[in-house]
């Protein structure tokens, strides 16, 4: 089911230990030079295609760019006990709820080093600072300082301790992928909100058949990657994970498998609606099966639909917004799959802030199957993204013409310009109108208001030489709110300038989220699915962007990156 690389998992960890001791030694006032160094040395690990710790098995760690011997010796550690004496010192001192501080949207280790001087030492202590008036009297912060914080704090609570879908996968394949090779095993699958791929997961559901639901609940919770045990009977444990995640499965007779998969995949508004059904029909349906004065289904999900004389519906669909009524008619829509998808027109190389080269992009591509890509590279002023000027992007097109000549897919080059605070593209025309494709995107006063952000964005889809609205309200899920934005002035302006609105399909962004793209396609505007990858291996993250869209309803046709190159370009112009 799912196409993630487990690998990519061990990569984090050490990636989050080197950007929490890059944190730390910026708000304990270390030579900026140190936490950077960590810092890139984390990017660069959390970027890599290989696992770190067959880099370092095979003693090519020192090659490993960015990574010195005294950050080598740290990963080394990490590697070989799962634990970092050096983290740990330099957490000594310090309050234990400054990693809420840290946490926060727009809160950096320089806020933090600022809280802790004046006794903030945590999330409680803040919020009370900061609603009695006393963080815009700190100098360097301000009224409006105090009010982002206060948002910011919000934000939090809604969040909660939830974990991002793309990273959910990770961990759900390695566990389906450690049970699998217990014998034991018969069926197994995801269930919950991660099978509905829903952007948040609070925790792992998973299902299995098997004949020794001892042997396979013992091998369970005896799992390398279980940090403690919750619960555990004859059929079912639950565990929790070293990354503090609860995992929880059930080991099921055939009989049941299906009528269970479908009662704890959800949502619970569906499976209300599927109850009632069943009793209209002077029949009962739970996890155990659907039941009339006998067993009639449960050994699958379709059998359970076929019998209450509904159309199958898919995982991602069933949240109660009508899928049911249409199921009955036998009119749902075929919605998207990811091998549907064969291009991405969102991914950024070494030019601007990628990892990886116009070439091994493409290459990375064309094993997944696609036929088109466009290196979209950041173009402007955007310092940060060290974003390309008119004399880079002809070099750039130099060499993609090349490439063009030497590889077997089709690179088209793109570039993701700016909309700046005033409205205006941070590019002129002129070039412009030279690129195959234009993104153009919020990156900045995301803060400025629905009127105003509206605007700005309607102001790019009126440029005509802007083909897509990248990451249009430029949330980060885990971290900040995205502009408010009035959609369905955009979705209008969508279908008049035909322009298309993009699903980022990275794990913090999954931004049009599903309602905007069902209401997106509803007014007949098209869609792209993209990565935004910065790397090779986040190209994997269509699978979610995918997920975003089939829980929009979107179907082939609704999407534009589903069409071959020739159609493809014919609906951006």
């Amino acid at each position: 089911m799912f196409t993630y690389n487990v690998i990519i998992m061990k990569n984090q960890e050490v990636a989050k230990i080197l950007y929490d001791i890059a944190d730390l030694l910026e708000i304990k006032g270390e030579l900026v030079f140190k936490f950077v160094a960590y810092r890139r040395a984390a990017q660069v690990i959390e970027a890599l295609s290989r696992d770190i710790e067959d880099i370092y098995k095979d003693g090519k760690l020192d090659d490993v760019n960015g990574v010195g011997p005294g950050i080598a010796k740290k990963v080394v550690e990490y590697l070989e006990t799962e634990r970092s004496k050096y983290l740990e010192d330099l957490k000594k001192g310090l309050p234990p709820g400054f990693g809420e501080l840290l946490a926060l949207e727009g809160i950096g280790p320089k806020k933090v080093k600022l809280f802790l001087e004046k006794k903030i030492k945590n999330l409680k202590e803040l919020e009370a600072a900061a609603k009695a008036g006393k963080l815009r009297k700190i100098p360097t912060l301000g009224e409006k300082t105090e009010k982002n914080i206060l948002q910011s704090i919000e934000y939090a609570k809604k969040r909660g301790g939830r974990m991002l879908l793309g990273h959910a996968l990770l961990l759900a394949d390695e566990i389906v992928g450690e049970l699998k090779k217990n014998k034991n095993v018969i069926k197994i699958n995801p269930a919950g909100s991660l099978r509905r791929m829903k952007e948040t997961i609070g925790d792992i559901d998973i299902l299995v058949t098997s004949a020794k639901p001892g042997a396979v609940i013992d091998y369970f919770t005896k799992m390398e990657n279980v940090a403690s045990v919750i619960a555990q009977g004859p059929t079912k444990a639950s565990v929790r994970l070293k990354n503090g995640m609860q995992a929880d499965l059930r080991v099921l007779p055939e009989k049941e498998y299906g009528s269970a998969l479908m009662y704890f995949t959800g949502s619970k508004e569906h499976n209300i609606e599927l109850r009632k059904m069943a009793i209209s029909q002077k029949m009962k349906l739970s996890e155990y099966g659907l039941f009339s004065n006998k067993f009639v289904a449960g050994r699958s999900e379709e059998e359970v639909y076929r019998k209450l004389g509904l159309q199958y519906i898919e995982p991602e669909m069933r949240e109660s917004r009508g899928e049911i009524e249409l199921a009955k008619k036998g009119k749902l829509p075929k919605i998207v799959r990811q091998d549907d998808v064969i291009g991405d027109l969102h991914m950024h190389s070494t030019w601007s802030d990628g990892k990886n080269t116009v070439e091994e992009m493409a290459l990375a591509a064309k094993k997944l199957g696609y036929e088109y890509i466009c290196i979209a590279d950041h173009i402007g002023h955007l310092t940060i993204a060290n974003a390309l000027d008119k004399k880079r992007l002809e070099k750039q097109r130099k060499e993609i013409d090349l490439l063009n000549k030497k590889l077997d897919i089709v690179i088209l080059q793109g570039g993701e310009v700016d909309i700046r605070a005033d409205g205006r593209l941070d590019m002129d025309n002129q070039t412009l109108e030279k690129l195959d494709i234009v993104l153009a995107s919020l990156h900045s006063s995301l803060k400025a208001g629905e009127e105003r952000n509206t605007k700005r964005i309607i102001g790019a889809m009126e440029n005509p030489h802007v083909d897509i609205i990248a990451h249009p309200s430029g949330r980060l899920i885990d971290q900040r709110e995205g502009s408010l934005l009035n959609m369905e002035k955009i979705i209008d302006k969508s279908k008049e300038t035909n322009t298309i609105l993009e699903v980022d399909a990275q794990p913090n962004r999954l931004d049009m989220n599903d309602v905007n793209v069902r209401a997106t396609i509803e007014h007949g505007c098209k869609i792209a699915i993209d990565t935004d990858a910065h790397s090779v291996d986040q190209l994997r993250f269509m699978n979610i962007g995918v997920g975003t869209a089939r829980r929009g309803w979107a179907t082939k046709k609704d999407v534009i990156n589903t069409y071959k190159l020739d159609k493809m370009m014919k609906l951006l112009k």
